[in-house]
């Protein structure tokens, strides 16, 4: 028993057992401190002792060491805790069949299979399934999968877009200060610029990520069947999530590329703030989408016909490069530019550095 006398108050301690794993100790307070400072002293106490609680021996989880799970930040995508390998499977593409992750605060598994890592929130789900908005569930059919490399995005010229070589150069330069760090392709779709990441060895890993199942096994069958795709796959690993809940530890990306994907997703909004959320402070956010401006910008039913189409459809129409650094200010990232060509755009924010 060891006793403490700071000012007028004594603090007597009764140690417990001390192991790695717990540490116990009690407090007594002598009576002659005034009733108001033994409340406040009390709840003090309260919180000190909270962090010495006594808790079973957990079995030690293996985490690789370039990452939690064997890539970069990978987290449940219900509590955003890092998850941990409960396999010995690795998780690069290609090899992810048998992957088990298991998150170690809400004790969710999350599997793997031949082509993906399955890191959505409803993954498991046996009889609850979520339909997505119309533009989600119109990427996941295997028609759509199939014809997007093969004619689809190559229609994209006549918006303005420039192609996915002049594409991926354009982005280059918006990258240039995360350079060697990892990379989340977001909305990957079958995979064109994860394949020029990846090529590129700009990128110590490269995340293809995407919601629909079968462009992500068009992914695969592009990686499988492309000569100079580099053999070392260990830096390349598929996800299929949902853009809403990233599965990623916060603050753990160095970059996020979306191609012609902002659009597309449900709430552009809420994809952006989980965006900000997994950059790293000085993180770098890029995509491409569409504007839809010009003289019929500002008549007063296009708002109308937008809120219209995003109801029926899913798609969002922006109408103004305003309202996109509109969209990443209020997500809380800076440094705002963008490219114009047509109706193809190209923008760019950094997630502000602490």
């Amino acid at each position: 028993m060891n006793s403490v006398i700071t000012g007028n108050i004594r603090l007597t301690f009764f140690p417990g057992q001390l192991n790695k794993n717990s540490a116990l100790c009690l407090f007594r307070v002598r009576p002659f401190t005034t009733a108001v400072f033994r409340r406040n002293l009390t709840s003090e106490i309260r919180v000190f002792s909270a962090t010495f609680v006594e808790t079973e021996p957990t079995a030690p989880v293996a985490v690789d060491k370039e990452g939690s799970g064997g890539a970069s930040g990978l987290a449940c995508s219900i509590c955003y805790d890092p998850l941990a390998r409960i396999s010995d499977s690795p998780l690069y593409v290609g090899a992810t069949v048998g992957s088990n992750l298991q998150c170690n605060t809400c004790k969710k598994t999350y599997f793997g299979n031949q082509t993906h890592l399955d890191l959505v929130a409803s993954r498991g789900s046996k009889q609850y399934d979520e339909s997505m908005p119309l533009a989600t569930e119109f990427f996941r059919t295997p028609v759509i999968s199939f014809l997007y490399e093969r004619g689809w995005r190559q229609s994209f010229v006549f918006s303005g877009f420039p192609g996915p070589e002049k594409e991926f150069d354009m982005a280059k330069n918006y990258l240039k200060p995360v350079l060697g760090g990892n990379i989340v392709d977001a909305s990957c779709g079958s995979g064109m610029f994860t394949r020029l990441f990846a090529k590129s060895g700009l990128f110590s890993h490269v995340i293809a990520l995407d919601y629909s199942e079968n462009m992500l096994r068009q992914c695969y069958e592009f990686i499988e069947e492309e000569e100079n795709f580099p053999k070392e796959y260990k830096k390349v690993t598929l996800v299929r999530a949902d853009i809403s809940r990233l599965p990623f530890e916060s603050s753990s990306i160095d970059a996020v590329h979306a191609g012609a994907a902002l659009h597309c997703w449900p709430s552009p909004s809420i994809a952006v703030a989980e965006v900000s959320r997994v950059l790293r402070p000085g993180g770098v956010f890029v995509a491409t989408t569409y504007i839809l401006d010009g003289p019929f910008a500002f008549l007063p039913f296009l708002r109308t016909f937008r809120e219209n189409i995003m109801g029926i459809s899913g798609s969002q129409i922006f109408v103004s490069e305003r309202e996109l650094e509109d969209l990443c200010r209020g997500c809380g990232l800076v440094g705002f530019t963008c490219i114009r060509n047509g109706l193809f755009v190209m923008i760019s924010a950094r997630k502000r550095s602490s």
